[in-house]
This record gives C-alpha cells, structure tokens and sequence, in this order.
C-alpha cells in the first residue's frame, strides 16, 4: 500500500521515517527525497512535477518563461487551491513526484505526516490512515508536537510497527493497541500562555493531555493513570461555520458542520448516557427561519460504539468510551441560521485613482459572548501603491489594530476581543497606480473574515446531561463540557 512514512518538523527536519519497500535508488537517497517533498510542499507553484509534458526537473512546463503571469495565477489555483498567509498556493494533499511515487500528506499541529506509494492507491484511504497515525501519536504522547515525538521516539516506532505491516494498516484503534506496547511515553508539560488569552477557562485543561498509558515525567519519576487521579470527562461540542455574504449583507449561503468529541479518564471504563435537545429533528426544516425554536440538522452520523435504542425517542445516546480523543457524532446543517457576524461593506471614488473603502461590521451573538482573536482580511487590486487604515471600535473591544501589508496587497483588521451586540467600523484610503477601471474593481476582495467563539453555538444544539448508566455508590466523576463556535469560510463579497 505505502512505500514509506515520515514526520517533519515545520523546519523540514525529518523526525521520524520508516521505509517498508521500496527501490534501491530511494532508499539510498532516502533523506534527499523528503527534502524535496518539503521544499515542493513549502513552495508550492501550483504544477505537480511528476504530470506528463512537464520538466520533472524544475516542475515548469518547458515554455514556462513565455507564459503571461495572469494564466499561471489562474493554472496555480487551480491545481494548488487557496493562498495561504504569505501569499503563496497551499499544496495539495495528493501529487506526484519527479521519483514516480505519488506523495501524501496531513498537517497536525505544524508537523507533516507523509508517505509515498507506489502502485495506484486510493488517496482518501491513505489520508484517512495518516490522520488515524497522528491521532493513535497524540493519545500514547499526550500531546503532538515536535518535541513529544523525539522524547517518545522508541515508544512511536513500536506503534508504527503494530499500525502498519509492509506497508498496509493492522491495528489503528487506541484500545486495541495497548496491548502491544511496552514502552512508556515521556511527558512533555504543555504550558498554556494565559497572558495572551482572553479567557483562560476556554483553554484546555491540562488534563486533556495525559497519555492513555502509565508514562515517565521529565525528571523520570514514573507517573501511574490509577494514583490518584480523577475520574474525568472532556466533552466538546465544536461547530466551524461556512458563510458568503453579499456586498449588502445578505446571506447568500450557509452551513455548519459540527461534531462532539470526547475524551475519557474515567476508571472501569463505565457506560455512558449522553442525552441532547428533545426537540432536535433530523431533516430539512419545512419552514426555514433563523429565529426557529426546534433545532433541526440535516444529517447525522454516530462512532460505531454508540447504542442508539434510545435516540428516536428520546434523543439519548448510551456507549462505552473507547480510550483516547474519540468524536461521538458528527452532523451538518444548511439552510438559514442567525450568523454571528454581519459585513456591511462599500467603496467609495474619490478620485479616479484613490478609493475610500468602509467595512463595518456587527456581532448579533448575546452580550455575555465575545468573538476572540477575530482577524479580517481585506485583498485590494496589484496595482495598489498605498493605504492608510483607521478603526472606530467600542472601548470594550481588545487588542484592535488594522494596517496594510504590502508585499501582499491586503489590509489585515485584528481584534482581540469582538464584544457581543456591538459594532465595529475599519476605514481605508486606497491609493491607486492608476485610475480605477471595471477590472480593478473586481480585484477588490473576497473579504475573509477568522474567529472564534467560547462557550456558543450557532445551531442551538445542547447537551441535556451527561451521566453513568450504572448506579455506582461513591463514583462520582467530573464532567467538563465546552462548546467553541469557529469559522472555517467565513467570507463576504465587495
């Protein structure tokens, strides 16, 4: 199936590798071709070097000098996808190489987690098996980063050598694995950074990072899961919103796509009952509004360890949490809700080569809510020469600064802390290298807009209680619920 796996540090350093079969000419230049793979993934120009009629050598077509520089853009959007925060093509996930292997990868936490294959794979069972890998690190780890995964670097490569055999997946499940595994994980203590965020109780619990498995310290003294520990429940109801806004803010389309994730430390592993919104109905909404009382969603989908005989009437779920970070369903919805930020913008001539551009924008969640590190990015024409920004927000906004980034011809609006029902204004003077045309007018935007919301959801779906089914005299766990409301294209049209 795979021909190899390999992580990389966000500096390209390859911190771990495991080749399973391969040429003779790859595995003797086994560090050179992963350099290559990471430079190609760095800088990605929107052409794969393996496709045919290319130079695999520089992966440019062999007339590439003579091609005009809006048909590349165009070629690399493509073939790349969106841009990312420097302004160059986010690399696709699946591509081929100039050595004739086929290269993916995922993105955790800045690392890399890739492999190459061979022979004609399907694209989303290797993705699938690299994001099982990487969520199979973090459970045994704690936490995923680079230096858990050096400290922890035995301990990885004797799971890597249960997932997978010659290459194909064996055993992927957390629980399943423990079994095999004998060695235990050093813990690397993830400390959080308080003095930058703006509610330190929305943070995750440092809890939530424990290894599933008795592990070593720092200084070596052996830390076991059953010495005093508490009997603890993480629950997380996470919703990323989908949104385009016309120029005059209407919503022109929307979704949600939520899930609620679990992560258990609870002794004996006891049966769980999880009951959500008695009125939650599971379809499209007869009569759509964004003021209706009755949660609706449109699909829905259980883990395979969720006994569903009491859902239909009464919308309870019962299961017996399987170890580390697990999602207990995920589910969609479309169709119109109340979004929790409304864009109002508009430009202005004032001259034929200078523009007056005004964003305005109103948060409609309640006022005990706040949207934090809110960033709104505004894409202004190539030929812009300069642009002057200025703010008119509510003194109980935090951390509010807007500037113009020149090398990427954008204005980026930051705000720390968007209050609830309030409302936020950001003017520019745009500067033209010559006068405004039809054409120019339509480089200006799309507005991207990022945040994220503590302790909200947009789809008013709730978690009525969670509890043991079983009557368990002095078992008493703790249970932490959070709901985190985030953006995944949030976007409005000038």
């Amino acid at each position: 199936m795979i021909v190899n796996f390999f992580i990389l540090s966000p500096r390209g350093d390859t911190v771990i590798a495991k080749t399973y079969r391969s040429k003779s000419s790859l595995s003797a230049h086994e560090r050179s071709h992963t350099e290559a793979f990471f430079r190609k993934v760095k800088f990605w120009d929107g052409v794969a070097p393996g496709t045919p009629g290319m130079d695999t050598t520089l992966g440019l077509t062999k007339d590439a000098t003579t091609t005009n520089s809006s048909s590349s853009s165009s070629n690399g959007a493509m073939n790349g996808g969106k841009k990312n925060a420097v302004g160059m093509l986010d690399a696709p996930p699946v591509f081929v190489m100039p050595d004739g292997y086929s290269y993916m990868h995922v993105k955790r936490n800045g690392l890399i987690f890739g492999c190459a294959t061979e022979k004609n794979v399907s694209p989303v069972v290797v993705i699938e098996l690299l994001s099982k890998i990487a969520k199979v690190f973090k459970d045994y780890c704690g936490t995923l980063s680079e230096e858990s995964i050096r400290k922890n670097f035995i301990l990885l490569y004797e799971l890597l050598d249960e997932l997978l055999d010659y290459g194909y997946p064996q055993v992927t499940q957390t629980e399943n694995l423990k079994a095999f595994v004998y060695n235990e994980p050093i813990v690397v203590s993830k400390v959080a950074d308080t003095g930058k965020m703006i509610n330190p109780k929305t943070a995750n619990a440092s809890a939530v990072h424990k290894p599933v498995i008795s592990s070593v310290d720092s200084e070596g003294r052996k830390t076991s899961l059953s010495a005093n520990q508490k009997n603890e429940i993480f629950v997380d109801i996470l919703e990323r919103l989908n949104v385009v806004f016309s120029n005059n803010g209407h919503v022109l389309n929307s979704t949600i796509d939520g899930c609620i994730q679990m992560k258990s430390y609870l002794a004996g592993n006891p049966q769980l009952r999880l009951a959500l919104n008695e009125d939650l109905m599971i379809g499209k909404n007869p009569t759509p509004s964004a003021y209706s009382t009755t949660t609706y969603v449109d699909d829905i989908n259980f883990n395979d360890c969720v006994n569903l005989s009491e859902w239909e009437h009464g919308r309870t779920l019962s299961f017996h949490p399987p170890d580390g970070e697990f999602i207990v369903l995920n589910y969609r919805m479309t169709g119109e809700f109340k979004a929790p930020f409304r864009l109002f913008p508009s430009i202005e001539e004032v001259e034929p080569n200078k523009l007056e551009l005004a964003l305005h924008i109103r948060a409609e969640i309640p006022d005990n809510h706040f949207g934090a590190n809110v960033v709104i990015e505004v894409p202004l024409p190539q030929i812009t020469t300069a642009a002057s920004c200025s703010v008119v927000s509510t003194p109980t906004a935090a951390g509010v600064s807007a500037e113009y980034m020149s090398k990427e011809r954008k204005i980026v609006w930051c705000l720390k802390k968007f209050p609830g029902l309030s409302e936020q204004t950001m003017r520019a003077k745009i500067t033209l290298g010559m006068a405004c045309t039809s054409t120019v007018r339509r480089e200006f935007g799309p507005i991207n807009m990022n945040f994220e919301i503590p302790m909200y959801n947009v789809s008013s779906l709730q978690v009525r209680y969670l509890k043991i089914a079983e009557n368990m005299p002095g078992y008493t766990p703790y249970r932490w619920v959070r709901y985190v409301t985030q953006s995944s294209s949030y976007v409005c049209r000038l």
